[in-house]
C-alpha cells in the first residue's frame, strides 16, 4: 500500500478505497470510520444490521457504485449468532467483486471455511482485538479491497492445526508449513521473508516448493497462490 505526505493530520494513501461498514456496536462503528477516513479512505456507508447491509449494497450496486470492500462482524442482530457472515456470504455470491472483510470476537472456524467456501480472493477474515493494530488493519482492509487475501494469524493457526488437514500438508516441511500459514494470511513473499528473517530468495524457494507438493503446476499461473491457500483452508 503506498502512503502519501501526511495534510492535515490525515494520512493521504495512494490505494484510496470505498468501504461500508456493518456493526451493530455504534462505538467501534464510528471508530473504524475514523480509523479509515483518517487514512484517506472513504466510509460511503455505516449499518448497525445484516438486513440494512444487504439492502445498502443492493442499492449502490443499483447506482453503480459498489464499495470495494464490506467490513462486517460476524454477528450481528437481531439473534447476534451468524447474521453478519451469512449476509457477506451471500454478497460475495451476488457480487463476487465485492471484497469482505469479517469481524469476529473469538476464532469460528466454522464461519471462516464458510466464508473461503467459494474463493479466497477479496476475502478476510480477522478477530476484534486486530483493529488496535491499527496500520495492519488498514492494510488488511485495503488488501481485500484489491483483491487480497487477510486471514488472522490465530484462524490460519487453528485451521492448520486440524487433524483432517494434516493428510495435506504430510509432504510439507515446518519450514514449508510456516510459510503457507503466512500466505494465507494474505503476506506477500517480501514480508514472509521479513517475518521469518530470510532472504526473499529463500521464501520464493519455499512457495515453489509447497506449490510442487501440492500439485500446483505453473499453467496455474497467479492464482497458485490462492489455490495453494485453499488446499488445506477448503480440502
Amino acid at each position: 500500500m503506498g502512503w502519501g505526505q501526511a495534510v492535515g493530520g490525515r494520512n493521504i494513501v495512494e490505494d484510496k478505497v470505498r468501504v461500508v461498514i456493518a456493526e451493530d456496536s455504534v462505538l467501534l462503528r464510528e471508530g473504524l470510520t475514523r480509523l479509515l477516513t483518517d487514512r484517506g479512505h472513504d466510509v460511503v456507508a455505516g449499518v448497525g444490521d445484516a438486513d440494512a447491509l444487504i439492502k445498502t449494497i443492493t442499492e449502490l450496486a443499483a447506482q453503480d457504485e459498489l464499495p470495494d470492500v464490506v467490513v462486517a462482524d460476524v454477528r450481528m442482530p437481531p439473534t447476534h449468532t451468524d447474521e453478519g457472515v451469512r449476509a457477506a456470504v451471500k454478497l460475495r455470491k451476488s457480487h463476487p467483486g465485492l471484497g469482505v472483510l469479517v469481524l469476529s470476537q473469538y476464532v469460528e472456524e466454522q464461519y471462516a471455511t464458510e466464508l473461503l467456501a467459494g474463493s479466497s480472493r477479496g476475502v478476510g477474515y480477522l478477530l476484534k482485538d486486530r483493529v488496535a493494530e491499527v496500520r495492519e488493519f488498514v492494510d488488511a482492509v485495503v488488501r481485500v479491497a484489491q483483491g487480497g487475501t487477510a486471514l488472522d494469524p490465530e484462524v490460519v493457526a487453528q485451521l492448520l492445526g486440524r487433524s483432517r488437514k494434516q493428510d495435506v500438508l504430510t509432504g510439507l516441511t515446518p519450514r514449508e508449513r510456516e510459510v503457507l500459514g503466512l500466505m494465507a494470511e494474505g503476506r506477500t513473499n517480501s514480508a514472509i521473508a521479513r517475518q521469518l528473517v530470510v532472504s526473499d530468495g529463500a521464501v520464493e524457494k519455499h512457495v515453489s516448493n509447497i506449490f510442487l507438493k501440492l500439485g500446483l503446476s505453473p499453467s496455474d499461473g497467479d492464482h497458485r497462490r490462492v489455490l495453494a491457500v485453499l488446499t488445506y483452508l477448503n480440502s
